[in-house]
């Protein structure tokens, strides 16, 4: 049957919700959503994730964002896109508020946002990109990458970004086989001390 890849549903969230949780981690004790929702272990961390993808509020996490590859009709791989300009800040803490997260949040993700980049609103934005570790990586991947670009162009984006963290080899070397290329970077000790990674690295293409 080959690779096929699909629009999440909402009946993919727990797939969606491991996707987001391996992305945030990245092989690192905590990540993004450790700090947003303050979790006691880890499948409490990923229920908040799955009732994330699912909110009325349609954040960047949510479910209509994804794409969903299979393999030989197995679900392999996930991808979120999403367009900055819609899915802006206002919109995640409105969907964490419906969650039971109040503004505070922010407060505990200091560190995260000492590295953020600005977002260009007429870009792109792919995240979480994962694929299970039994299935083939890079070919799964660049259908992903391929159907994810071809609504961005129908949609009349010209440029694709992602970020990832600075030292994360792996992801980097897959981006740029896919055709991205490092645009900048931000590091800061508050990032370091907090996820023991020098910051983060925007990629992008054109389209």
């Amino acid at each position: 049957m080959g690779i096929e890849i699909r629009k999440a549903k909402q009946s993919d969230v727990e797939l969606l919700a491991w996707a987001m949780f391996e992305s945030s981690r990245t092989n690192k004790a905590i990540g993004l959503f450790d700090l947003i929702f303050e979790p006691a272990d880890d499948e409490q961390l990923l229920k908040k994730l799955r009732n994330l993808a699912q909110t009325d509020t349609k954040s960047y996490c949510h479910y209509s964002n994804f794409l969903v590859a299979l393999e030989d009709g197995r679900e392999v791989g996930v991808l979120c896109g999403y367009e900055p300009r819609i899915t802006k800040n206002d919109t995640l803490s409105k969907a964490l508020l419906e969650l039971g997260i109040d503004e505070s949040y922010k407060e505990r993700i200091a560190p995260y946002n000492s590295c953020m980049l600005e977002l260009d609103r007429q870009t792109w934005m792919l995240d979480f990109m994962e694929v299970k570790d039994d299935a083939h990586e890079l070919s799964i991947l660049k259908e992903l990458v391929q159907k994810s670009l071809l609504s961005a162009r129908l949609k009349g984006y010209r440029k694709v970004q992602t970020l990832v963290e600075i030292g994360s080899a792996e992801v980097q070397l897959t981006y740029k086989k896919l055709g991205f290329d490092v645009i900048d970077e931000k590091q800061s000790d508050e990032y370091f001390s907090t996820f023991g990674s020098l910051g983060i690295v925007r990629l992008g293409m054109h389209l």
